[in-house]
């Protein structure tokens, strides 16, 4: 727990445990479905593993996770009161979307986009067999330009390192473009048609990809 707030307010008891740096973005990995300790870095790209431990020990110390061990794997599953909490993150990302302002080229990042994307895939809409979309962000380092996102079997996985399967279709975008679309901010014809967003490949398959990933649950809320 953090510093008490010395406060009989349930709010500020319920702050002393959330309101440490992190911890709420913790939460929503969790209650996303990450539960192996690695998957929750994947969602918190600049959290150092170590701060990362903590505030696992923390929160299942707290009753809000339970560590479950089989075997040599390790999870992390919300408890009863951690599942709560879902509808408290719900509401401050709503309420983020409709009453703060743009975000700044320090908040983009392709590791989180991509994670959250992943998540989000259509299975019914992408084609039987293996699919791999190559992610080209024209406008970042090097270091972080290419990534692919393997979809089979109904499961989806991102690698920063070239798989080695047949590309089938290469998205180029600015990286705010395609936050914008991700966030519903930006509609794909629109960013399509602009040329912030393009994508290469067999005319049926650049057709489809819009349909293959569902948007942030955020897109929907309605903007002031």
């Amino acid at each position: 727990m953090g510093a008490s707030y010395h406060q009989f307010c349930p709010v500020a008891k319920a702050m002393e445990l959330l309101d440490e740096r992190w911890t709420l973005l913790v939460v929503r990995e969790l209650v996303s479905g990450s539960e192996r300790f690695n998957e929750l870095r994947r969602g918190l790209p600049r959290m150092s593993p170590t701060l990362l431990s903590r505030r696992l020990h923390q929160l299942v110390r707290a009753g809000v996770v339970e560590r479950r061990v089989d075997g040599g794997d390790v999870h992390y599953v919300p408890t009863a009161a951690g599942r709560e909490l879902r509808p408290v993150l719900e509401a401050l990302g709503a309420w983020g979307v409709r009453w703060i302002g743009e975000l700044g080229d320090a908040d983009l990042d392709p590791k989180l986009l991509l994670w959250d994307m992943h998540r989000h895939v259509d299975h019914d809409a992408v084609p039987p067999g293996r699919t791999v979309v190559r992610f080209r962000f024209r406008d970042v380092p090097a270091a972080l330009r290419d990534w692919w996102m393997v979809i089979a079997a109904g499961e989806a996985d991102v690698c920063d390192n070239d798989p080695g399967h047949d590309v089938t279709v290469t998205v180029t975008a600015d990286l705010r473009a395609m936050v914008q679309v991700w966030l519903g901010d930006l509609e794909w014809p629109a960013a399509l048609r602009s040329g912030a967003v393009r994508v290469d490949g067999p005319e049926t398959a650049r057709r489809a990809v819009p349909g293959w990933f569902t948007l942030s649950p955020f897109a929907a809320v309605p903007r002031p």
